[in-house]
């Protein structure tokens, strides 16, 4: 333990930091503990929210402080101490009551160590994470140098990178936390590639659950629909019937549950379904027929179209 000779009183910082035995950490007085101002962590971190911080202070109340907080000697002002790691055990402590806190100081520490211990510990979000790496890029760094840094692949370091430039619709989606998944992130901002009137109009919707299989289904929509709208050799202008619904129309087809499904046609008198598959030509497409055989035919050449659900 550490001999605090006035605790509660006055204390000239330094001087009353005696650990009693060789290695223990220190009993830091928390009034002179200042957190780090460029954490890693955001303000609004999940980490952070009254919620969080409440049940973490029971805890304190309870049991204490049981790991250590690293710390490092404030550069500025002499006898306080900066926060390395440890700010939501910071905070529960204030919020428990506590005069100190356990800590050790390690001087040799930067934002680099911060989030790599975060990431250790899955503390991070994924929006954290991408503000870390857009600074290190702004400072310079190549996304693999960064990669090597926090020990990560150069993949994950251009996936998060990916979230500084969203397009608006899913920015606004991963903002409000609709979404945090980073990879269904990634598959919206393709599917927004392939048909951003569609995507913008899906997201629009704010009752709209934004899951891997929602994602999935709207992506399958999309390839069906773009395979659809191919350009064929057919000279006459498609039947009213035969028209491809408007981004708002594919949009509330993709959100509803008769979506999970497959389109049916007719080919030379024979029912068929559409596969996913890429054809050999914009002009073609690859269908099912009932009895099982699969073949690749005109679309000029596919007649009519239904859903099955499945």
């Amino acid at each position: 333990m550490v001999e605090l000779s006035n605790v509660g009183g006055q204390h000239d910082g330094t001087s009353m930091l005696k650990p009693a035995t060789q290695g223990a950490p220190l009993q830091l007085p928390l009034d002179l503990v200042d957190e780090d101002p460029h954490q890693p962590r955001a303000a609004d971190s999940p980490g952070f929210s009254a919620a969080s911080l409440g049940e973490l202070a029971k805890s304190v109340r309870l049991r204490g402080v049981k790991t250590p907080i690293s710390v490092r000697e404030h550069p500025g002002m002499p006898g306080r101490y900066i926060v390395n790691h440890g700010a939501r055990r910071f905070r529960a402590s204030r919020l428990a009551g506590l005069l100190t806190i356990p800590a050790f100081i390690d001087n040799d520490y930067n934002e680099t160590d911060q989030v790599i211990e975060n990431l250790q510990r899955n503390d991070l979000t994924a929006r954290e994470i991408a503000d870390y790496i857009g600074r290190e890029l702004a400072r310079g760094l190549r996304r693999k140098e960064i990669a090597q840094r926090i020990s990560k692949s150069p993949a994950y370091v251009t996936q998060h990178a990916m979230l500084l430039d969203l397009p608006e619709p899913v920015a606004r989606a991963f903002s409000s936390a609709r979404v945090r998944d980073v990879s269904l992130v990634n598959e919206l901002v393709q599917a927004y590639r392939d048909r951003p009137d569609v995507v913008t109009a899906w997201l629009d919707d704010d009752q709209q659950e934004i899951t891997r299989g929602s994602v999935r289904m709207l992506r399958e929509f999309l390839a069906q629909s773009i395979v659809l709208e191919m350009p064929n050799d057919a000279a006459q202008e498609p039947a009213a019937s035969d028209s491809v619904p408007d981004a708002s129309s594919l949009a509330r087809q993709a959100r509803e549950p008769a979506f999970k499904g497959v389109l049916l046609f007719t080919h030379a008198g024979l029912s068929c379904e559409l596969l996913m598959r890429r054809p050999s030509s914009r002009k073609l497409a690859w269908v099912r027929y009932d009895d099982g055989r699969i073949a690749e035919v005109a679309l000029s050449d596919l007649h009519g179209d239904a859903w099955r659900g499945v």
